[in-house]
């Protein structure tokens, strides 16, 4: 008998873009029609747009095996999951699936809004295939491993996001589907239930069951995982040990002169007005470089223009060690007077700075993320790994010994040294 969960071979998927929904024909139109669909067939062909979100994706992944998947936005992860888990099926290609799957995409996938918490659980099991005595086996597990006790019996619909997750992911986890496909939606919960989830997926691939983890927290990719794929705008571009494949990610598409810009093709229609220009890096009043010297400030500029007016608007960035690890975050209208003054933004080119005092970073490799939105309104545009810039210690405190700091920061502390 083979040891694999999965095989997928020669994967692809292909959307269609570009075409309004057609009104709905009786079936009198619908039978007439079929006379003169071949000769509309190519003035069809030629006004629809196609994209490949997946193309050419063959890999195998072994019975009890932890497989991370990471990839840029729209690199097509989550598509490539939405096959694995039968949502949707693919343009060529297939996959082999032994076993039964349990699928956590995005919050609330699989979970009806008008039953209860109660409800979805027996459903979700049934939709795996699982018996009665079963489920009610897990029952009282999952329920208390989601915290939602007190809304058991209360409709779905009328959860938090938060509730939500906690219920969705304890369903998938302890329902014991063979392999497990987990998208990255761990970021709706707080950072206590973050690390609850990752504890228990962690017990479930000690229990030897398959894995499929899509994450952007490329320390809990790292933590999980031994083997990790690369996707790259619907391609398989990389299969390697964990740590490699993250560096080899964090380093792909970076600048090397302390400067990044964005052409057309990056830029999502959602973006509009907001356009993302450039963003770059330089100790302050110096030329950009990727490289500065932590004794000395650091300014980071985000430049971009609005086409139109925008109101809420705020610019930030998200400061991460080179893999993956949150250190700050930040935005232009942090402070109580720029969040009045700039309330609307006119159309226009603008340039947001920050700038991080000296004695800030300790030495080694940094990346910043780059986020334009309105809060609990409209995501503008986001990039996780704009830019990346390496940090020179020389002249920092302690550098008379040799040994490496340990730590991201590296400030110069006030110490007084008495005798008692």
């Amino acid at each position: 008998m083979s040891d694999l969960a999965l095989r997928v071979k020669n994967l692809g998927k292909q959307y269609r873009i570009g075409m309004a929904s057609p009104a709905y024909r009786t079936l009198r139109e619908t039978l007439g029609e079929q006379f003169s669909l071949s000769r509309r067939q190519r003035n069809d062909d030629a006004a629809v747009d196609r994209i490949w979100a997946l193309r050419h994706i063959s890999f195998d992944v072994r019975q009890g095996q932890v497989l991370g998947i990471i990839g840029r936005n729209g690199a097509g992860k989550s598509t490539l999951l939405k096959i694995l888990s039968r949502v949707t099926d693919p343009t060529e290609g297939f996959a082999e699936i032994h076993g039964r799957v349990g699928s956590l995409l995005e919050v609330g996938t699989g979970f009806h809004p008008e039953l209860t918490g109660r409800e979805n659980i027996y459903l979700n099991g049934a939709i795996l295939g699982m018996k009665r005595a079963e489920i009610d086996r897990k029952f009282d597990e999952i329920v208390a491993f989601s915290e939602v006790e007190k809304f058991i019996d209360t409709p779905v619909k009328r959860y938090s996001s938060g509730m939500y997750l906690r219920l969705a992911f304890a369903v998938a986890a302890h329902l014991e589907p063979e392999i497990l496909v987990v998208d990255e939606v761990l970021a709706v919960g707080d950072a206590e239930f973050q690390r609850k989830c990752l504890g228990k997926m962690s017990d479930v691939a000690q229990q030897g069951r398959t894995v499929l983890f899509v994450s952007h927290n490329m320390s809990a990719i790292l933590r999980l995982t031994e083997e990790t794929l690369v996707i790259e705008r619907g391609q398989l571009v990389q299969r390697a040990p964990s740590a490699q494949a993250v560096d080899y990610y964090l380093s792909r598409g970076m600048s090397q002169e302390g400067q990044r810009s964005w052409c057309d093709e990056e830029i999502p229609a959602s973006a509009k007005p907001f356009r993302p220009l450039a963003i770059r890096v330089r100790n302050d009043g110096q030329p950009v470089s990727d490289s500065v010297r932590s004794r000395e400030t650091v300014a980071i500029e985000f430049e971009y223009r609005l086409d139109a007016p925008l109101s809420g608007l705020r610019v930030g960035i998200y400061l991460m060690s080179a893999r993956g690890e949150y250190i700050l975050t930040s935005f232009d209208t942090d402070d109580l007077q720029l969040y009045e003054r700039y309330a609307t933004r006119p159309a226009g080119q603008y340039i947001s700075r920050c700038v991080l005092p000296p004695d800030f970073l300790n030495e080694g490799r940094y990346m910043i993320g780059v986020n334009a939105s309105a809060f609990k309104i409209k995501r503008y545009f986001q990039d996780e790994q704009a830019l990346t810039f390496h940090v020179d210690a020389a002249g920092a405190p302690g550098m008379q010994w040799p040994e490496p700091r340990l730590g991201t920061v590296r400030p110069r502390l006030e110490w007084k040294i008495e005798m008692v």
